[in-house]
């Protein structure tokens, strides 16, 4: 069993499908602590599951969440959600979330905030579930975020993983912000880099560069 941590749906329970890993209350509550205030905004869970993070965020006054999810076990689950919960601004996709990403992308949607946990690969000790093609999911999600640019400028990127798995500091036009850690979980925060910001950013390590070489000849004589 699973209750909403705070805003207008606090202490409503939420049904949980079988064989899966739902974020957790601490998790969940750290995130949108992180996150601030979300009043208004989009919100897009891919992986949604039992859709845990998407009814908090509504639960918190997002303006609409869209959720992407397609195993028969949590669909039911979600529908079962909205239906005892009755949110007025959301949206579901059940589709892959690859295939979603694209049809966002076709459909010119943007969002303020992206949130994905997809499946944990434990190379040490494989649980029952797991499968080699979830490793590495996180990156290739990233990945493809980068390509099909749908999230809106300012916007995040939350991505949760195993704590051993290292997520790329750069992933196209999203660079890594923070990192937080919670037990064996880790929420990676990105952000759209801009043209103006990718500039600066060549302009900083250029003249870190020449003050370096400043510093290396000064030393030489």
């Amino acid at each position: 069993m699973m209750r909403i941590t705070s805003g207008q749906y606090k202490g409503r329970i939420i049904q949980m499908p079988k064989g899966i890993r739902p974020t957790q209350g601490l998790v969940r509550k750290a995130l949108f602590d992180i996150l601030g205030d979300i009043e208004g905004l989009s919100f897009l869970e891919l992986f949604a599951g039992s859709g845990a993070v998407g009814f908090e965020a509504l639960s918190q006054g997002a303006k609409q969440v869209v959720f992407v999810e397609n195993t028969p076990n949590c669909l039911k689950a979600l529908k079962n959600n909205f239906t005892y919960l009755l949110p007025t601004t959301y949206y579901l996709l059940p589709l892959d979330v690859f295939i979603a990403i694209k049809k966002l992308f076709k459909d010119k949607k943007q969002f303020n905030i992206i949130f994905l946990d997809p499946p944990y690969y434990r190379p040490p000790r494989r649980r029952r579930g797991d499968s080699q093609s979830h490793k590495e999911m996180s990156k290739k999600i990233l990945q493809m975020l980068g390509a099909y640019d749908i999230l809106a400028p300012n916007g995040f990127v939350v991505v949760q993983h195993f704590k051993k798995e290292q997520l790329p500091k750069e992933s196209g036009k999203l660079t890594l912000i923070k990192e937080s850690r919670y037990g064996d979980t880790m929420l990676s925060f990105y952000r759209k880099v801009t043209i103006n910001q990718s500039s600066m950013k060549i302009t900083e390590n250029r003249a870190l560069q020449r003050v370096q070489k400043t510093e290396y000849r000064a030393q030489k004589k």
